[in-house]
């Protein structure tokens, strides 16, 4: 059994409370929380050690006092941890009290108490000893209160310092995002100026190129002319002759390198509306001639901007 179930079976259980632990844990606790700590090393040899336990330490006033203000650890010395305790206090006689408080950021024995003491003296030697020594945890109070709050105010200064490098943060990355969608914005543009450049460049090239290849225009004359009447979509018209037997594809030639002609259009007839397959292309690299086309002598045709 432990020292608090053999101590209630010998003498009941009204007594102050007992700390339940080690007494490191014990000094530890009151130092952590600024109280005194009240020992007591019991020996059931001595001869005052019933009368102590069962009239001084069980009085109500005594255990109302200890309870109030003090931690109050207790234990055998006839115990390997009673016995260690009392060789570090260097008691004397018996029963033994020890009074225990922080001074100077240390656990400091202030006073020991020993022999048998009726319920009233040691009420009055406790609380001459508080008196005593209330200072020092007083100002151990104050150092601690001191140090509670400028850890606090380093803490709110710490966090203001994260929120506002938080929003700094945040800061910098929307104008981060700001500019790379300014800059890809502006790369998207630049890119779409130099495809329409490089498209112009490529129709120029392209112009020059076809225009080689369109055959001179026949002599007006000529039995086999067809007379083509093209209206472009500015308004302007354009006359052209040629060869009945010759592709459409010269006439989408002609119109693709006069200067206000579209990028993009195909040629169609009115009546009756038709689109006419002069462009080549990879399916039909040589579109049908004029005569294949069912085109007569004269025809009139309207070019239609596919981009407008």
């Amino acid at each position: 059994m432990d020292f608090i179930s053999l101590f209630e079976a010998k003498y009941g259980v009204v007594h102050p409370t007992f700390y339940q632990g080690t007494y490191s844990q014990a000094l530890n606790d009151a130092k952590r929380e600024l109280k005194f700590l009240l020992v007591y090393l019991h020996s059931n040899d001595h001869q005052d050690t019933n009368e102590f336990c069962r009239i001084t330490l069980a009085n109500l006033d005594v255990c109302e006092f200890v309870n109030t203000n003090m931690f109050f650890w207790a234990c055998s010395v006839s115990t390997p941890e009673g016995y260690k305790v009392s060789q570090a206090l260097r008691e004397n006689g018996y029963p033994f009290l020890a009074v225990i408080v922080l001074r100077e950021n240390r656990m400091t024995v202030v006073a020991r108490i020993e022999g048998a003491l009726k319920p009233e003296e040691l009420l009055a030697r406790l609380g001459q000893i508080m008196s005593e020594n209330e200072s020092s945890l007083a100002a151990a109070r104050a150092d601690r209160h001191e140090r509670n709050l400028n850890q606090t105010i380093r803490q709110q200064q710490d966090e203001a310092y994260m929120e506002s490098l938080k929003a700094d943060q945040e800061k910098e990355r929307r104008r981060r995002e700001e500019r790379e969608k300014k800059e890809e914005e502006e790369r998207i543009v630049k890119d779409r100026e130099q495809q329409v450049l490089r498209r112009k460049e490529e129709i120029g090239r392209q112009k020059i190129e076809l225009a080689d290849q369109i055959p001179d225009e026949p002599k007006e004359d000529d039995a086999n002319n067809v007379r083509i009447m093209i209206k472009l979509p500015q308004g302007s018209r354009l006359e052209r002759r040629f060869l009945r037997s010759q592709s459409l594809k010269y006439l989408y030639y002609f119109v693709f390198c006069h200067d206000e002609s579209p990028d993009e259009f195909e040629i169609v007839t009115n009546f009756p509306r038709r689109v006419l397959p002069c462009r080549p292309s990879s399916d039909c690299p040589e579109p049908p001639s004029f005569a294949e086309a069912g085109l007569g002598r004269s025809e009139m045709v309207f070019v239609h901007d596919l981009e407008a």
